[in-house]
């Protein structure tokens, strides 16, 4: 009689299909000039970006600041981490959520979910 994996198994290649899906984008950042580019391919997921903030400003806890990453600018909106200094290297995490696209201007956003500190 044939053995039949288990629940140890089961829980096992659980764990790797997940561990592999999240390493799909999660340790890679996207170019800010990919995101803008396109902007309809991503609108409304996750993505993570890293680069400079060129602007900030924050209030009781709500921010808003612009990064630069050399390829592109984009402005980054959060409800709970107020906003890092201007001049600061930061990773951001967040829903992109594209406006609109007028000739060759693309107006678009990313709400923060999780601030990371980038890899040098």
């Amino acid at each position: 009689m044939p053995r039949r994996p288990g629940i140890r198994t089961a829980a096992l290649l659980a764990f790797a299909v997940l561990a592999l899906a999240g390493c799909k984008g999660g340790a890679g950042v996207t170019p800010i000039k990919t995101l803008l580019d396109d902007p309809s391919r991503f609108d409304k997921t996750i993505v993570r970006i890293a680069g400079n903030v060129e602007e900030s400003a924050a209030v009781l806890g709500f921010g808003g600041y612009r990064v630069n990453d050399g390829t592109g600018t984009i402005s980054v909106v959060t409800s709970t981490n107020g906003a890092p200094r201007t001049g600061a290297q930061v990773g951001v995490e967040g829903e992109f959520r594209s406006a609109f696209t007028l000739g060759s201007a693309s107006v678009a956003a990313i709400q923060e979910h999780r601030r990371f500190t980038p890899k040098q």
